[in-house]
């Protein structure tokens, strides 16, 4: 038994068990020797019953190594752009974050905080932190500026209006930290409002997503768990909705006491039990239906993120019926997916090496991949 990180209660035993996986999705290797040489972990994902927090009990921060070669940004998609365009748009025009200092806590390369300082006639100011940031200190006529360090209780003296953090808690064992640190940050800055991402475990249970369970993400979070770690944290949550077509968490909330009442896990450990049933079925229909493709033609992969390279690992572990992972990011292309070693490519380069049909690994970007597509003349079978 191991405690719950979130509300400290006793969880049950790993539902799900997956030995020796690749502990990045997105670090891409220069040769296919290197990506079937990256580092490994264990996968054991728990679920507290009290809560509903899934956690992975295996995880070892120190396997991680974020470097130049880490590639996450999802911007090259038009489809993603459209996203992040309307999370700027709800914040400036219907949470009124305007003549505001915005805080971005993990702003990666800066891309939603530059977004939100440009947004026309939104008049704000944004400071990013993030230690791994790589860029000018300062842009926008210093409206815009970097500081390469964590958030936490030494920038007490940064006003902030408003703080913003996207994607980053679910990378983290022990996700009240980041909490507690954001809410320390804010000693001198009582009303500020918070905003905070995170995708969804329970869409991922609910739809036997096999392939978005993977070691990056230690900690996952349903609507109920992520109320219960901010609200027990000194945050009061004034709510989380669904967005990414139900993939991605919201939560809005301000600094102050919220409720210590627990939010009670309701149906997440059914399901997660019934996920761990369904698994070994769902790897089989799979691997069939890709190996049935493959009768007609190559395959390929459409998307060389987490979700492309863990579906490339669970189906494909030694590189014998998927041809090749498209992807729209040029830092992908031309390298090679961890732990399996399959070349990323552009999808009109997957065209010229003969792949006629392709599953595509995150239904948001279907009619997006069709479009550009139709658009290059080039015929492909997607499924999803």
């Amino acid at each position: 038994m191991i405690d719950c990180p979130v509300c400290g209660r006793a969880a049950g035993s790993p539902f799900l068990r997956r030995d020796g996986v690749p502990v990045h999705q997105n670090l891409v290797y220069a040769s296919e020797a290197a990506a079937a040489g990256a580092a490994r972990g264990d996968l054991h994902l728990a679920c507290c019953s009290a809560c509903g927090f899934v956690f992975n009990t295996a995880f070892d921060f120190l396997k991680l190594s974020y470097g130049d070669d880490y590639a996450n940004d999802q911007t090259w998609s038009p489809a993603f752009s459209t996203y992040v365009d309307g999370l700027v748009r709800h914040l400036v025009e219907e949470r009124g974050v305007r003549d505001s200092t915005v805080v971005e806590v993990g702003c990666g390369r800066g891309y939603f905080l530059r977004r939100l300082v440009e947004y026309p006639g939104a008049n704000n100011r944004g400071i990013g932190f993030d230690p791994s940031y790589s860029g000018p200190d300062s842009d926008l006529g210093g409206r815009l500026r970097f500081e390469r360090r964590y958030y936490g209780p030494d920038c007490t003296d940064v006003a902030a209006d408003v703080v913003v953090c996207r994607h980053v808690i679910e990378h983290l064992p022990r996700p009240a930290e980041v909490v507690t640190q954001v809410h320390a940050a804010l000693a001198s800055s009582p009303a500020s409002r918070l905003f905070f991402e995170t995708p969804d475990v329970e869409w991922i249970l609910r739809n036997d997503v096999i392939w978005d369970f993977f070691y990056e993400h230690c900690s996952l979070f349903t609507a109920s768990s992520l109320t219960t770690l901010f609200e027990a944290n000194g945050v009061r949550v004034d709510g989380v909705e669904r967005r990414f077509g139900g993939q991605y968490l919201w939560l809005e909330g301000r600094r102050g006491e919220g409720s210590r009442d627990l939010r009670h896990a309701g149906e997440i450990p059914r399901l997660a039990t019934r996920f761990a049933e369904h698994e070994r079925a769902e790897l089989a229909k799979w691997a069939t239906r890709v190996e049935a493709l493959r009768g007609r033609g190559r395959v390929a992969i459409w998307g060389a993120g987490a979700k492309g390279v863990t579906f490339a690992n669970l189906i494909d572990p030694r590189r014998e019926i998927v041809d090749c992972v498209i992807d729209l990011n040029p830092e992908k292309q031309s390298a090679f997916v961890a732990g399996t070693g399959h070349p990323i490519v552009d999808y009109r380069v997957a065209a010229a090496r003969g792949v006629n049909s392709a599953v595509v690994m995150n239904p948001n970007y279907l009619d997006e991949n069709r479009r550009l597509l139709r658009e290059a003349g080039l015929q492909m079978e997607l499924l999803t």
